[in-house]
């Protein structure tokens, strides 16, 4: 065995995850995302009209029965949702990935290497999406007591001009972001892993946040923009979903094989 081998058979397997891609590379994901939605767009299009088309009906539901003070808590769930949801874009990428014939069917019914793992990260995800919206629900009750929610027409005016409403906001933001900083930890590539390899959830999401804090860099970059266009599907009204999520699906199957 020469001493080049010897090298890399000794190198830590953390030191392999790290690896010191610059922040910029977040782009190169997104325009590789590009690229595989503009590869026969029908298929990816529709997957982002079936996105858009449950989360009106969810919204809708919550004004039907009286719940939008939850909305803006399930809209952030929705993020945590997001890379689980996401998996049939992976199956896209993949394919194309491998030179395969892909189709609206075939990312519908995924066949993931990990099977039935899939199901169980997402009954993970379900229940962090569930303690992040009672989260919020607990915050507000601790700066304005039990009294009513007193509807979207009057939350801005409550939040942004009392002294109350800004301590409200400050906690609810750093408590929001802990959430938000686990949840895309541990779901990132997790996901995409169970697609790819026949690991457990566990180690999958292990090793996604592994990955995540060994490259802080560029997955600070790419959270910024998984934030801004998710925002962007949101203020047009959950129209500009239909493009936004199947954009960043594809793109973060890019992250994975990049970090992986």
């Amino acid at each position: 065995m020469t001493h080049v081998e010897q090298s890399e058979r000794i190198v830590p397997l953390a030191e392999q995850r790290r690896r010191h891609l610059p922040w910029t590379a977040a782009f190169g994901w997104l325009g590789a995302g590009w690229r595989d939605l503009l590869n026969r767009p029908g298929p990816s299009l529709a997957y982002g009209v079936a996105v858009f088309l449950v989360s009106l009906v969810i919204v809708w539901g919550l004004f039907a029965f009286g719940l939008d003070y939850i909305l803006f808590p399930a809209l952030a769930g929705f993020m945590v949702m997001g890379p689980l949801i996401a998996i049939g874009l992976y199956a896209k990428s993949q394919a194309i990935e491998a030179g395969r014939p892909f189709s609206l069917s075939s990312m519908l019914f995924v066949k993931a290497k990990a099977g039935g793992q899939v199901l169980f990260i997402g009954v993970i995800l379900t229940l962090l999406m569930l303690l992040w919206m009672r989260a919020a629900v607990i915050v507000y009750a601790l700066f304005f007591g039990l009294r009513p929610f007193p509807g979207l027409d009057h939350v801005a005016q409550m939040l942004f001009t009392t002294p109350t409403g800004w301590a409200m906001l400050l906690v609810g933001s750093v408590v929001g972001g802990l959430f938000a900083a686990f949840s895309f930890a541990i779901s990132t590539f997790s996901v995409p892993m169970l697609l790819d390899q026949d690991v457990d959830a566990f180690t999958a999401m292990g090793t996604s946040i592994s990955m995540v804090f060994r490259n802080l860099p560029v997955m600070i970059a790419w959270g910024v923009i998984v934030l801004v266009l998710s925002l962007l599907g949101v203020v047009t009204g959950l129209l500009g979903l239909i493009v936004v999520f199947p954009l960043l699906g594809h793109a973060t199957w890019h992250s994975y094989k990049a970090i992986k």
